[in-house]
């Protein structure tokens, strides 16, 4: 009975929780409400920009604001002219650059960005950086970050419904299932990760295309990446992000699909 009942919740979870991200027309299951999360993200943010070092390079700076506020205003247009105006009223986009070695750049919920100097080198231009931006951007526009937070609450009630399957076999077998749930399920969720890597960089491409950069830097960008990295990544389908020859290869098939999903939803002249 209480099987039972646990699959029934999960079907109406998957359910209710299910929508399409726009553009790539990907489902995808999100039960993390925007009021919920986008507090605690720009609380976050503030945090994290108190206790790390702003660049004092004012013209990078600029540059990576512009860049972004342009970026971000194409996003902007287009949720307003799909329907998306309650939820492009929530962003509240910011872009600052941080003083650091890393080669990094991230975007939390709800449009905050920041980039690290140490990926300015390997962006190398002004549309290298627009690739990243619109990266990082896409992110947000896809709510990866709230979709990953509605993973982990279906990876907690799929824990307990392996409990439940094994409550009345023998002690070995509930460690075996364990183990093989907890293997699969982190291993899942590293794909999981990379599903949204991939789209970012579909939808990055998009963007910047609509924002009037060259998409094709994108290309070139990973191809400095893979230069940099001298194989130092590990194993694919053990990492969050796809390989640097994976990502060239589908950014190229991508183009001429991002090229057209541009001029259907709008370039910016």
């Amino acid at each position: 009975m209480m099987r039972k009942t646990l699959t029934y919740f999960l079907t109406l979870f998957l359910v209710i929780a299910c929508s399409t991200v726009p553009i790539t027309e990907r489902k995808r299951v999100n039960i993390v409400d925007d009021a919920e999360i986008l507090p605690a993200s720009f609380a976050q943010y503030d945090t994290f920009l108190k206790e790390n070092k702003l660049s004092t390079n004012k013209e990078k700076t600029q540059e990576i604001r512009e860049i972004g506020q342009r970026i971000s205003k194409s996003v902007d247009r287009f949720m307003r002219a799909n329907g998306m105006i309650e939820e492009a009223n929530q962003y509240k986009w910011e872009f600052n650059l941080v003083e650091d070695e890393q080669m990094n750049a991230w975007c939390l919920p709800g449009g905050k960005v920041v980039f690290y100097t140490g990926i300015l080198p390997v962006c190398a231009n002004e549309d290298g950086i627009a690739a990243v931006m619109g990266h990082e951007i896409a992110h947000a526009f896809a709510k990866h970050g709230q979709e990953r937070m509605t993973s982990s609450y279906g990876q907690q009630l799929g824990g307990v419904a392996v409990a439940l399957g094994t409550s009345g076999q023998d002690y070995e077998t509930q460690v075996l299932w364990n183990s093989i749930y907890g293997i699969s399920s982190q291993v899942g969720m590293l794909a999981y990760s990379r599903t949204h890597e991939k789209e970012a960089d579909k939808l990055g491409m998009v963007f910047m295309i609509m924002a009037g950069y060259d998409p094709e830097e994108s290309i070139d960008l990973w191809k400095r990446m893979k230069a940099d990295s001298k194989g130092g990544a590990p194993p694919e389908f053990l990492s969050t992000h796809p390989s640097h020859d994976t990502r060239i290869a589908d950014l190229q098939r991508y183009l001429p699909v991002a090229r057209m999903n541009a001029r259907e939803y709008g370039i910016d002249e």
